[in-house]
C-alpha cells in the first residue's frame, strides 16, 4: 500500500505553523482527555487535534476494516495490534480528511464542532497500556563516557560490541509529559564509608532516549528475524528514563540498575509511526566487530532525529544543555527487536523498548548530565547563572526531538517533566 500521506506537496485547510512539529504530513497517535471529560483516540494537524473515535463514527473510515470502538478506548493497543495495513489505511484517509482540496469536512461546521479541539480544551494521556518496558544501552559514546556502569577497566565492556545490552525497567512508572515526579530515595555508599545508608538521591539525572512501541510480533519461542524487525514496530516516542547515579553507583554490580531507575521514565504523547519517519532514513554506525547473523541488516535502519535538552530552573529561562541525534545509536531497532526475541521472548502490543542513553562525539552531545559534568566534576551553567552537576528540586527536564529534509519538517513535540522534593506523606 503506498505511503500518501507523506506526499510533501500535502497542505491542510487546518492551520499549520510553518515550523511546526506536526504538519499534515506527519499524522501521529495518541490519547486523550476533551473538553466533554471522554477519553478518546486522536491524532494531530498543527495546533488542533482530532478525534478520531467522533470521525470513526460519523462514517469518515467508511471502507476501511475497523471495529466499531477501535478510537473508543483508553490506549492504542488494540488499534496496534491490528498491523500495519490498517495503520497505513488509517493515516493516509485521516491525510485525505484534512487535504486542503477536499471539503467534504471542511465545509461541515456541525461534524468540526464535534471532531476538532484546540490543544488547550485536551489533556493528553499515556498513549499505550505497557505490559513490558525493556531498556537498551546501545550508545558506544554513552559506554565510553560512563566507567560507573564498567568496573574492568576497558574501554567498552567485552560483550558491548557482540550484542545489544539491555536491562528490564519498571512499566508501571511510565508517565507521559508534565506529570512530575518526586526525588527518590535508596541505598547509597557515601564516599570512604564502609556501608551503605539509607537517602535521598543527591544525583538525580535525565538520560535523553527515544524508545519505539511495538504490535503483537511472536508467539513463545519464536524468534523475530531482523530484516522482519520493522513489520512489528508502530512508531517512536521521545523518552527520558530517570536515573539516580548514586544509588545506581551502589546496586549495578552484579544485576544492573534497579531501584536508580524504576522510579520514572516519562515519554512523549504522540508517537510517530515509521512510515511518519520513511523519508528520514539513514545509516547508522557500522559495526566494529563482525556480527552474528541473526544481527545483520540491510539499508538504512537508523533514522535522522534531532535531539535536544534543556533544564528550566524554577521561575527562570529554559537553557538547552545538550543536543544530539538518534542516528548516534550503534545498534538499531531491528537488531535490538531481533536480539530481544532469539531466545523465544514472545513481545506484544503496546510493548515499549528504550534506546538507551543517546550520545554523540562530542561533549556537548552527550546525553546525560553524568556524562556533561564529567561526573559532577565541571558543572553545566544555567542562563540565571546558577550552577548544574546534576537536577535540583523543581527543575524541569525538557526533551525535543524533529527531522526535517526538504523542507519537511516531523517533530516529536516534547517530553517535560518537573523534578519533585523527595515525597512526604500529607
Amino acid at each position: 500500500m503506498p505511503l500518501n500521506a507523506n506526499n510533501p506537496d500535502r497542505t491542510s485547510w487546518l492551520h499549520v505553523d510553518k515550523n511546526s512539529d506536526f504538519p499534515i504530513q506527519n499524522i501521529p497517535f495518541g490519547v486523550f482527555l476533551t473538553r466533554n471529560d471522554i477519553i478518546t483516540i486522536g491524532t494531530r494537524i498543527g495546533d488542533t487535534a482530532i478525534d478520531l473515535g467522533a470521525l470513526h463514527q460519523l462514517g469518515y473510515f467508511d471502507g476501511i476494516a475497523l471495529t466499531d470502538d477501535i478510537f473508543l478506548q483508553d490506549s492504542l493497543n488494540d488499534f496496534i495490534a491490528d498491523g500495519r495495513k490498517t495503520w497505513r489505511s488509517v493515516r493516509n484517509r485521516i491525510a485525505e480528511i484534512f487535504d486542503a482540496e477536499n471539503t467534504s469536512l471542511k465545509n461541515n461546521v456541525k461534524h468540526k464542532e464535534i471532531v476538532l479541539f484546540r490543544l488547550d480544551e485536551i489533556e493528553m494521556q499515556l498513549p499505550v497500556e505497557i505490559g513490558d518496558y525493556t531498556s537498551f544501552y546501545s550508545s558506544m559514546a554513552h559506554e565510553k563516557n560512563t566507567e560507573i556502569y564498567n568496573s574492568i577497566g576497558e574501554e567498552l565492556i567485552p560483550n558491548w560490541l557482540h550484542m545489544p545490552l539491555a536491562h528490564h525497567s519498571r512499566s508501571s512508572s511510565v508517565i507521559p509529559s508534565g506529570i512530575p515526579v518526586h526525588r527518590p530515595k535508596g541505598q547509597i555508599l557515601p564516599k570512604g564509608a564502609g556501608k551503605p545508608t539509607l537517602d535521598a538521591s543527591k544525583a538525580v539525572d535525565f538520560e535523553l532516549e527515544m524508545a519505539f512501541i511495538t504490535t503483537d510480533a511472536n508467539d513463545l519461542g519464536e524468534p523475530i528475524p531482523a530484516e522482519e524487525a520493522e513489520e512489528y514496530i508502530f512508531g517512536l516516542v521521545l523518552l527520558n528514563d530517570w536515573s539516580a547515579r548514586d544509588i545506581q553507583k551502589w546496586e549495578n554490580l552484579p544485576l544492573g540498575p534497579f531501584l536508580s531507575k524504576n522510579f520514572a521514565s516519562a515519554v512523549s504523547p504522540w508517537i510517530i509511526t515509521l512510515d511518519a519517519l520513511e523519508p528520514f532514513r539513514t545509516n547508522g554506525p557500522k559495526p566494529e566487530k563482525p556480527l552474528l547473523p541473526y544481527l545483520k541488516t540491510k539499508g538504512a535502519k537508523s533514522f535522522d532525529i534531532n535531539l535536544e535538552v534543556g533544564i528550566q530552573p524554577k521561575g527562570a529561562k529554559e537553557t538547552i544543555i545538550s543536543t544530539s541525534n538518534f542516528k548516534h545509536v550503534y545498534w538499531n531497532m531491528s537488531q535490538q527487536l531481533a536480539h530481544h526475541t532469539i531466545n523465544g521472548c514472545p513481545i506484544n502490543s503496546g510493548d515499549l523498548m528504550g534506546s538507551g542513553t543517546i550520545s554523540g562525539p562530542n561533549c556537548s552531545s552527550c546525553g546525560s548530565l553524568l556524562e556533561l559534568t564529567q561526573k559532577g566534576e565541571k558543572p553545566v551553567m544555567m542562563k540565571d547563572g546558577t550552577e548544574r552537576k546534576f537536577i535540583k528540586d523543581n527543575d524541569t527536564v525538557i526533551i525535543r526531538g524533529y527531522c526535517e529534509k526538504d523542507g519537511t519538517r516531523i517533530g516529536f513535540g516534547e517530553v517535560s517533566t518537573k523534578l519533585l522534593p523527595v515525597y512526604t506523606k500529607k
